[in-house]
């Protein structure tokens, strides 16, 4: 039963707006008129992939952030385990979210699931709002048989992907406005403070100093040709982003980063971290091994650690165990490959692998805080070097010109 969303005026005026379950608009203006509302306006709520399955476009922010999406799955988790129905946990859910588009998106994902379509493939219309691996694990937990179980833990690793990501985000988030600061002061001295005090000297006809002559002209470039450099950068930007869609070049940049200087190192942790929590919930909620080293790898943000993930994918559909398979794949630590050959020789390559993807999370955080520790004190003594500067600059004609008097 299709859902739509509507915008009525009750009895006493009062503009009300909502969502109804009908067979058709016509149906929906009809169920509003029997609960005493005039319709004013009723719109169908589309699922997110069109006709022929491609996904459709939605204007800015139409979309679950993280946050929503991991109370979502939260307290569908406890909605199943408190013994509701499928119905009455999504009608439970709809009576709490706030948001238009939320209250739109589960309306849509009720009214199907009530038409009596399977959860996984409601939530395959809506690709934009549910990754891959959500929708492969709602399928196996409806598989099995315990799809609150699976939505638990999908809950726990939701939560546990945004937090790490929170702590990288803080991380550098003091160099990132110590930058933007920095950027802002000597700009600012370039641009008014060197001209408005060294152009005093001007008229003295006083030779000035090297220095100040070089900073004069790089505040005559800032003045002059600041704006076109920003524009330049802006669009050397977008050209290497628009670059960066070829799959080539794009492998290539990807696999100089896992071998980048101080970042390399992050990089890798990064991304083992993402493909060992994922391989670690999938394989561990019944998803078969090759679809989840498949939807681990889509995870991955780096195109070159996917190719080798692919390479070990390969390997495995042979009969390759998968720690040889990842074993014969550089980038991947060692400690990885040590627990997951534990697990399959235990049995528990589920539990083996959550304590993998964990010390690669802790591994990630130290790196975060190591980068973020270097950074801070180059970023305040690179500051202070430039203002050190531009203060010279401006002092030493005054130095000179107290020399002559005396």
């Amino acid at each position: 039963m299709p859902a739509y969303r509507y915008e009525a005026v009750d009895a006493g005026g009062a503009t009300r707006k909502g969502v109804v379950n009908a067979d058709s608009p016509r149906s929906a203006r009809a169920d509003l008129r029997t609960q005493g509302l005039t319709p004013l306006k009723v719109d169908a709520i589309s699922a997110q992939v069109d006709a022929a399955g491609k996904a459709t476009r939605h204007g800015f922010g139409e979309r679950l952030s993280t946050t929503e999406l991991a109370l979502f799955t939260r307290q569908m988790a406890s909605l199943l385990e408190a013994g509701l129905p499928l119905e009455q946990a999504f009608s439970a859910l709809l009576e709490q979210a706030e948001r238009p588009y939320v209250r739109d998106l589960i309306a849509s994902i009720r009214s199907e699931v009530i038409g009596g379509a399977a959860l996984s493939d409601v939530l395959a219309r809506h690709p934009r709002d549910f990754a891959e691996i959500y929708r492969a694990l709602v399928a196996s937990g409806e598989q099995i048989g315990h799809l609150s179980r699976v939505l638990s833990r999908l809950a726990d690793y939701i939560e546990r992907r945004n937090a790490l990501v929170d702590k990288v985000k803080l991380a550098f988030t003091y160099p990132a406005i110590v930058t933007v600061v920095a950027f802002s002061i000597v700009i600012f001295l370039l641009t008014y403070v060197v001209p408005q005090i060294v152009s005093v000297f001007a008229n003295t006809k006083q030779k000035l100093p090297v220095l100040t002559v070089v900073m004069l002209a790089v505040s005559d470039f800032v003045r002059n040709y600041g704006v076109i450099v920003l524009v330049l950068l802006i669009g050397a930007w977008f050209a290497w982003r628009r670059a960066l869609q070829n799959p080539a070049l794009k492998t290539r940049w990807h696999t100089w980063l896992l071998t980048a200087p101080l970042y390399g190192k992050f990089e890798r942790s990064l991304n083992t971290a993402r493909f060992a929590s994922t391989l670690a919930i999938t394989s561990g909620s019944g998803v078969p091994i090759l679809r989840a080293l498949q939807t681990s790898r889509d995870t991955l943000t780096n195109v070159a650690m996917q190719h080798l993930v692919e390479d070990a994918t390969d390997s495995v559909r042979e009969g390759v165990s998968l720690a040889r398979a990842l074993s014969a794949q550089k980038h991947f630590p060692p400690m990885l490959i040590h627990m997951i050959r534990a697990g399959e020789i235990t049995g528990e390559l589920p539990a083996m692998l959550e304590r993998a993807a964990a010390a690669q999370e802790a591994d990630l955080e130290r790196r975060t805080l190591r980068i973020a520790g270097l950074l801070e004190p180059a970023l305040i003594l690179a500051m202070g070097v430039v203002v050190l500067l531009i203060v010279l600059a401006v002092l030493m004609p005054i130095i000179e010109i107290n020399q002559l008097v005396r």
